[in-house]
């Protein structure tokens, strides 16, 4: 395997080396028909091939190079095309005409050294298509990788149709490496002639890139041109503007100079009215200053009494601010008692239906309760008629049984006397049997008709059963019935308990709106304390007890604090209100000792 890497190598170099030379020959292109081309593909399908894995499939064994060749397309997304161009080609059958098609597009792309080395760099890849001593995937791989790249030189015009890839032989001929002694003399001029084609391609690279350089400058000079003729239109718009804003300074100047020669006489008349005027100021001075000691002594009593008034303005300040919240409150107790008045009477609405609804289920429990007496009352006349009935064919059947019994007797006693009168006894007998027979039918069909009654006394059993039950539930009905009104008594003395309340609430109402027009008439506030809201008092802050519909909430008009009826009962007349509201009993001591304490 070694040897022949080592020669499929020196192979290639020696195709690439004569191909090179031959197209520097012929001037770098080349068409289908040129030996060393096919040489080289050939050579190239060798190299493909070396360590190639065999697959076998239905048909055979397959042992084809364009498998790897197909990875390409995965690995590198611009060789879709070739592949793409390669399946679509009519003319190929097989996978070795597809391969030697795919070769021939890479090297008119000049491409075929960038996608064989994509392939090199994933061995991994390649490991499911060669052995791992083949020369795709040892280093003599990436050798004719490099050398492939010089390829990229030649220009390559290959026509695919029309030709039959699929049955062409691939045969290296040696007969072109065979080196004459002509070719060594001649290989200097070749040399020579590849370096004057390099040159040529260099200077013609050059001038391509100086030709792109060249448009981006005309570009650039195009665009400068633009903004330079822009800023010559603007120079020439702020020249407009500098010479109008000189002639207007000049205009400025000359009414500067106007307006001063103005202010100089207006100057002289007023130096001349002030020295009047101090003359004036001088004997009005001595007046003046007599008048100042007056005002002074004026204005101290009016600061004075400004300062008592503010005092006062202040107090009526903070009285308003109190009043107002005290109205606010006052309006928030009224809303909330409203909200409660309209939640009671809901609950009146409800109780008073479901009063209702109970009258109606105990009026339909009485009515059902005197259909059942009635029923109950109706059967048991069934059933004493039943037992009287059973009674009577008792009788018959016992009165049945002793005319039989007396027959029988007396059948006996003719046999005995009258053993001659056989045909008369038996005549009479058979008539006994016949009047037996038909006593024994009257006595089956009265047992029929007992086992009837029988029948008929059980059911009359069952249902005084079931209507002894029903009247069992009955009387639970009644317990029930006798519970809800008791609930009912219970609910009615809780509305009375509440209407009671609303009308104590309603009362409280009007008073709250009378306090509140009379104290809007008045100044309108209290500042000193502190106002508590409803929300956050739950209990009297003297004696600790909860708030309830009984206990209601009350206001100290002193300190703000909120107390039950029993705690706030005291009245007294505050400053800030006209007649006498309710006062706490720790403010109601300590507004009687200022007073004496004054008082005194």
């Amino acid at each position: 395997m070694m040897e022949e890497r080592a020669n499929l190598m020196h192979m290639m170099k020696l195709s690439i080396k004569v191909l090179l030379q031959s197209a520097l020959s012929l001037g770098r292109s080349l068409d289908a028909e040129h030996a060393p081309l096919q040489q080289f593909f050939v050579v190239m399908e060798h190299c493909l091939k070396h360590g190639l894995k065999v697959k076998k499939s239905f048909i055979g064994q397959n042992k084809s190079f364009f498998g790897p060749l197909e990875l390409v397309e995965k690995l590198c997304p611009e060789a879709s095309d070739i592949a793409t161009s390669v399946r679509n080609l009519p003319e190929l059958k097989t996978a070795v005409g597809r391969g030697r098609a795919w070769l021939y597009l890479a090297l008119m792309q000049k491409k075929l050294a960038d996608y064989l080395k994509v392939l090199i760099d994933n061995k991994h890849l390649l490991s499911e298509f060669y052995e791992p001593e083949a020369l795709m995937m040892e280093e003599e791989g990436m050798v004719i990788v490099g050398l492939l790249v010089g390829l990229n030189v030649l220009d390559a015009n290959l026509c695919l149709k029309g030709e039959d890839l699929d049955s062409q032989v691939g045969v290296i001929d040696f007969s072109l490496y065979l080196k004459d002694v002509q070719d060594l003399e001649g290989g200097k001029e070749h040399e020579r002639i590849t370096d004057v084609l390099d040159q040529k391609n260099y200077v013609e690279e050059l001038n391509r890139h100086l030709s792109c350089t060249v448009g981006d400058l005309q570009t650039k000079i195009d665009s400068l041109e633009k903004t330079n003729s822009k800023l010559q239109e603007e120079l020439s718009a702020a020249t407009d503007r500098i010479c109008s804003l000189q002639e207007e300074q000049q205009q400025l100047r000359e009414q500067n100079e106007l307006i001063r020669e103005r202010s100089e006489k207006s100057v002289e008349i007023t130096k001349q009215d002030t020295k009047v005027e101090l003359e004036t100021y001088k004997q009005t001075r001595q007046g003046l200053d007599e008048m100042y000691s007056d005002v002074w002594k004026q204005l101290k009593e009016e600061k004075k009494v400004r300062l008592e008034l503010e005092k006062e303005l202040e107090l009526q300040i903070g009285m308003k601010t109190e009043m107002e919240i005290a109205m606010k409150l006052l309006e928030k107790d009224t809303h909330e008692k409203q909200d409660t008045l309209v939640a009671l009477r809901q609950q009146l609405e409800e109780v008073k239906a479901i009063n209702l609804q109970m009258f109606h289920k105990v009026q339909d429990a009485e009515s059902s309760l005197q259909q059942k007496n009635e029923t109950i009352t109706s059967l048991e006349e069934k059933i004493n008629q039943v037992m009287s009935s059973m009674k009577q064919m008792e009788q018959r059947v016992q009165h049945s049984e002793r005319a039989r019994q007396g027959a029988e007797a007396r059948s006996h006693e003719l046999q005995r006397e009258l053993g001659g009168r056989s045909h008369e006894l038996q005549r009479e007998l058979s008539q006994a049997h016949g009047h037996c027979s038909s006593l024994e039918k009257e006595l089956k069909s009265e047992k029929e008709q007992r086992q009837a009654l029988q029948r008929e006394l059980q059911h009359e059993k069952d249902t005084s059963s079931l209507l002894r039950t029903e009247l069992q539930q009955v009387e639970g009905l009644k317990k029930e019935l006798r519970e809800l009104q008791d609930e009912k008594a219970e609910l009615q003395k809780v509305c009375d308990e509440q209407e009671q309340a609303l009308q104590e609430m309603g009362l409280h109402l009007s008073q709250s709106k009378l306090k509140m027009e009379d104290i809007k008439e008045v100044n309108k506030a209290l500042k000193g304390h502190t106002w508590l809201k409803d929300d956050e008092a739950t209990q009297c802050k003297q004696c600790e007890k909860e708030f309830s519909i009984s206990r209601r909430k009350h206001h100290c008009r002193n300190c703000g604090h909120i107390f039950c009826n029993t705690c706030s009962s005291n009245e007294l007349a505050l400053p800030s209100y006209p007649k006498p509201v309710r006062v706490c009993d720790s403010c109601h001591t300590l507004l009687l000792q200022r007073c004496s304490s004054t008082g005194s």
